[in-house]
C-alpha cells in the first residue's frame, strides 16, 4: 500500500481545455473527441513544428503543471503511456512494407521516451525523466515509481499520462475506449495539502473488469476530480484499490 498527495493537476483533450471544463466533465464524463490541438505557446515555433498532436497534448499538460520553478525544474518526471505515439511506429512499418528508406527523424520520435525528451529539450528540464508503459495499469505503475522517487528524496514528482486512439490495423486488440487525452499530476508525500490518495493492490484470479466508457488512465483522472471516495479494478490478475483519504 502507498499513500501520496496530488497537489495540483492539469489536463488537455479535444473539447476540454480549461480546469472548469474538466471539473464539469468529471461530473458527467464522456470520451473526448474532436480535432483540436493545444497551442503550446510555451514552446518556440521552430521546435513546436516537429511535435505531433499527441506530444503537444502531453507537453501542454506538463507545462501547465509547472509551478514557480518553471522550465528550470529538476523535479523528476514520469511520462506514462500505454501505447505512446503509435502512429509514428505505424509510419515506419508502412515504409518497411513498401521497401522505402526509414526516416531517422521519424524513428527518433517514435521511441517511447521521445515525448519526454522533447519536453526536456524544449523546456530546459534537467531532472530525472522516465518513460513507462504497463498495460492498463500504467498509471498505477507510475504512482509506484513516483512514491519510490519521493522516498529517495524528491520533494515532488510529476506524472504525465497520455494516449491516442490506436490505428485501424490494431482494431482487434482494442480492449478499452481509446480517445486522445493527456493529464499531469503533481505528486508529493502524503499530507493535508491537495488530494490525498491511497493505492493498495493484491493478486486476484478474477476476470478483468469489463471496459467502461473511458480508458482506465483517463477514468483515474475523473476519479481524482469527481470527489469519489473509492475505486477498484482487476487488471491482469491484480486487484487495484484506490481510496481518497481524509
Amino acid at each position: 500500500m502507498i499513500e501520496f498527495s496530488v497537489v495540483d493537476w492539469a489536463a488537455w483533450a479535444p473539447g476540454l481545455t480549461t480546469r472548469s471544463d474538466w471539473q464539469a466533465w468529471a461530473r458527467a464524463p464522456w470520451p473526448p473527441e474532436g480535432e483540436g490541438t493545444p497551442g503550446l505557446s510555451e514552446v518556440p515555433a521552430m521546435q513546436r513544428r516537429r511535435i505531433e498532436r499527441l506530444g503537444r497534448m502531453a507537453i501542454q499538460a506538463a507545462c501547465w503543471c509547472e509551478p514557480e520553478q518553471g522550465a528550470d525544474s529538476t523535479v523528476p518526471l514520469i511520462f506514462a503511456s500505454r501505447h505512446g505515439d503509435v502512429e509514428r511506429s505505424m509510419e515506419l512499418l508502412r515504409s518497411l512494407v513498401a521497401d522505402e528508406a526509414l526516416s531517422p527523424t521519424t524513428f527518433g520520435l517514435s521511441v517511447h521516451n521521445a515525448i519526454g525528451a522533447l519536453y526536456s529539450i524544449t523546456r530546459g528540464h534537467r531532472g530525472n525523466n522516465l518513460a513507462l508503459a504497463a498495460g492498463k495499469a500504467t498509471v498505477e505503475a507510475a504512482c509506484l515509481e513516483a512514491v519510490g522517487l519521493l522516498a529517495d528524496g524528491a520533494a515532488e514528482v510529476r506524472i504525465i499520462a497520455y494516449d491516442p486512439p490506436l490505428p485501424e490495423l490494431y482494431a482487434e486488440f482494442i480492449d478499452e475506449p481509446a480517445p486522445y487525452y493527456a493529464w499531469c499530476w503533481r505528486i508529493a508525500a502524503a499530507s493535508p495539502e491537495g488530494t490525498r490518495l491511497r493505492l493498495a493492490w493484491r493478486g486476484d484470479t478474477a476476470q478483468d473488469d469489463p471496459p467502461g466508457p473511458l480508458p482506465h488512465a483517463l477514468d483515474l483522472h475523473r476519479f481524482l476530480l469527481s470527489g469519489q471516495r473509492h475505486d477498484e479494478r482487476v487488471i491482469d490478475g491484480q486487484r487495484w484499490s484506490w481510496q481518497r483519504v481524509g
